[in-house]
């Protein structure tokens, strides 16, 4: 089956069914790094002597030069090995020392994909920016709330953005906390059962810039749970970024009208002049689908695997990385579309008020004034929207009298409360309890978020500075 039965050698198409060449470009430079640390540790070790270490350290450096991960072999690695060994002669051989290609492959997965999560955790943090910036250019602009996509109660931009942000600051959350197991070092553990060499695992782990050891050997080579791991965290992602997007799309429409897209995130139709179509966002919405897919590929490839290595999971990482470019390139691409969005606030406010969505306010102030169970006010009010119709005093007075036995000016409910408590941005004003949409809250708010988005500038940027620290400290020996 492997091998041509004229020629006695793998066939071309078997050849291209175990490669994973393609794939292998994304860990092209984060190998060569592997491969220097494991040096520098065989060295200090006393497994290799200084000259082959340098002699090899040399061959790499012109690898790195080089676009060595199109060349011969299944894979990135074994092409580094060939290129060292052409250049080296046997003695290049002598860098595989106390390694195997399984610990090799999941440690140079996982240094590319710490270094796209640290860029992607980078662009989450400038989306969460720019919707509570935005959010706080709005907080006086009122606008209609939604359930079920019927008018429920009016809001302000401000609260309806915020929620975004807080949706988006979550999703960097389980970034940040996905990154503390991804950035660990399986190296040293070889095939899998470790090595009988003299190796330092800790060395590699520090010259590497992990911040700590997936210890168990045998765990360290064959688990991509990781890889789930941040699949999971990007579908989730992705999907309140849907939700964001559908918005968008449902928003720029002529029925809502509510806002505008900038002509760099929309295109006009082939045939149809008048149009503006929400391509960015639409695309934002397909590519979430394509996410989950390779999250459910992922988990159906690993589910079945007895330990330890197995060769299935070579096909996971091009489903990460696949994953990865849609999911960064859909953040950066919203983050653009929000911050030049055009909002319509005049027919916003105006449609604040519309399905009678002050209602709830209306029976809040009944309960407030009168002292009418909720549940009796919420009965008359009722009864007045089912008439389609915004009330006079003399007509609440009349259901009143029938549903709750008194009449509410009676109560001290005067036509002044009434008009308050059909006004949207009265019904705002006074929804100021924690998390509302009261200007003075979201404004707290977004204090508090201006805050919490520092906070992590400087968090994210101390990872980055001590993974770039150590890379450059290895970067430099010879």
């Amino acid at each position: 089956m492997f091998r041509d039965q004229r020629l006695g050698e793998i066939s071309g198409d078997v050849l291209d069914f175990l490669s994973s060449r393609e794939a292998d470009r994304r860990i092209f430079a984060a190998d060569l790094l592997v491969d220097r640390s494991h040096l520098v540790m065989l060295k200090e070790q006393g497994l290799i002597s200084s000259e082959v270490c340098s002699q090899i350290m040399a061959a790499l450096d012109e690898i790195g030069a080089t676009d060595a991960a199109s060349g011969a072999g299944e894979d990135v690695h074994e092409a580094i090995e060939a290129g060292v060994l052409a250049r080296v002669g046997p003695e290049g051989g002598r860098m595989h020392t106390g390694r195997s290609r399984n610990d090799e492959v999941a440690t140079c997965i996982r240094l590319a994909l710490r270094a796209e999560m640290l860029d992607l955790m980078t662009e989450q943090l400038s989306f969460v920016q720019t919707l509570v910036r935005l959010a706080a250019e709005h907080k006086e602009t009122i606008i209609p709330g939604f359930t079920h996509t019927q008018h429920a109660q009016p809001t302000t931009l401000a609260h309806h953005l915020l929620a975004h942000a807080d949706a988006a600051a979550r999703d960097l959350a389980r970034m940040e906390d996905a990154y503390a197991r991804v950035n660990l070092s399986p190296l040293g553990a070889a095939a899998f059962a470790s090595t009988g060499f003299a190796i330092d695992r800790m060395r590699t782990c520090h010259l590497l810039g992990f911040d700590g050891l997936v210890e168990n050997s045998m765990d360290a080579v064959s688990t991509r749970d990781f890889i789930l791991e941040v699949l999971a965290d990007l579908s989730i992602m992705m999907v309140n970024l849907s939700r964001l997007a559908e918005e968008l799309i449902l928003w720029s429409t002529s029925e809502f009208g509510y806002l505008e897209l900038d002509n760099l995130y929309a295109s006009t139709s082939s045939i149809m002049p008048q149009k503006k179509n929400p391509d960015t966002a639409e695309l934002a919405r397909g590519k979430t689908g394509s996410v989950i897919g390779s999250l459910m590929a992922a988990l159906s490839i690993c589910k079945g695997l007895p330990l330890s290595y197995n060769r299935d999971l070579q096909e996971v990482t091009p489903h990460l990385w696949r994953s990865l470019d849609w999911a960064r390139s859909t953040v950066r691409i919203l983050d653009g579309c929000v911050s030049s969005l055009k909002f319509n606030q005049e027919r916003m406010e105006k449609s604040s008020g519309a399905g009678f969505s002050t209602a709830t306010e209306l029976a809040d102030s009944l309960v407030r004034i009168t002292g009418m169970p909720f549940r009796t006010a919420h009965r008359v009010v009722g009864r007045i929207a089912a008439s389609g119709e915004s009330p006079t005093l003399t007509e609440l007075d009349e259901i009143a009298l029938e549903i709750a036995g008194f009449r509410a000016s009676e109560r001290g409910f005067s036509d002044a409360d009434l008009q308050r408590a059909l006004d949207p941005r009265s019904n705002v004003a006074l929804r100021a309890n924690t998390g509302g949409p009261a200007p003075a809250e979201t404004g707290r708010m977004i204090e508090e978020r201006l805050e919490r988005i520092a906070t992590g500038e400087v968090r994210l940027a101390g990872r980055r500075s001590r993974v770039e620290r150590a890379l450059e400290e290895l970067r430099a020996v010879k």
